[in-house]
């Protein structure tokens, strides 16, 4: 009996735990750069003095759909979307350190540092964040090359001031953070990213989200209806459990 209400109320924790993932990637359908999250549970043995007759659901959702998303042109230089998708944009932490993403949609701060829209500073192919002096334009090109012609110049001259740091790493070698950025899963320098060269962006342009709503429309209900037959398992449980000690008490 009670081994049924222990494999019920895992399954439950498990359909919770998947259910928690869709709904984030739904709420991300629309993020610039989102790759979708992935859940997938395993079985576990419990492990004691006696016979190992237990087991629990440990779900893990800590893996990412590489994929890469629609593009979407917006014509706004600052926007540029990866060409590839082992192919990453640095940017800074919280921490000030150097950490990888998919949001290219770039911003000016007040400081004249460049962000994109998450607010985290972009990093300089040298990992130092961009400043730029104030512009009459601007322009990214396909290296990743920013080129500016500074306000007040008559000639309408461009300048290199900076080159945004891209880098190359096999996505399953990287880790999605709390904070949505990503980071080399192991200290192996072998696994480290490395610097990309060549035509590694295109200007103007949004790597939208991967998420396929109506695929995790339909898995959240999916989940829904696991999640209630594992409480089902567990009502018959306590209701025979009842009947059962009713029977004893009548003997």
């Amino acid at each position: 009996m009670d081994r049924g209400l222990y494999v019920a109320m895992s399954g439950a924790q498990a359909a919770l735990r998947a259910q928690a993932a869709v709904s984030h990637n739904l709420a991300n359908a629309s993020t610039t750069g989102f790759k979708a999250l992935l859940h997938a549970t395993e079985a576990f043995p419990v492990e004691g003095a006696e016979i190992a007759s237990r087991s629990y659901a440990m779900g893990d959702i800590g893996g990412f759909d590489a994929r890469a998303g629609v593009l979407q042109s917006t014509g706004n230089p600052l926007d540029f979307a990866l060409n590839g998708a082992d192919l990453w944009m640095a940017v800074a932490d919280r921490g000030g350190q150097p950490a990888y993403t998919r949001a290219t949609d770039l911003k000016l701060d007040a400081a004249g540092r460049l962000t994109n829209g998450r607010g985290q500073p972009v990093l300089d192919d040298a990992g130092q964040p961009i400043a730029l002096p104030p512009f009459q334009s601007l322009s990214i090109g396909g290296d990743g090359t920013v080129s500016i012609v500074s306000l007040g110049d008559n000639t309408g001259t461009a300048q290199n001031v900076a080159r945004i740091g891209v880098v190359q790493a096999d996505p399953t070698t990287l880790k999605r953070g709390e904070d949505g950025l990503f980071r080399p899963a192991a200290a192996d320098p072998e696994s480290q990213p490395q610097p990309a060269a060549g035509n590694v962006l295109m200007s103007g342009v949004l790597e939208g989200s991967n998420v396929n709503a109506t695929e995790q429309l339909v898995q959240m209900i999916s989940l829904s209806r696991q999640f209630e037959m594992n409480l089902k398992v567990i009502r018959s449980g306590d209701e025979n459990a009842q009947a059962a000690n009713t029977l004893l008490r009548a003997r």
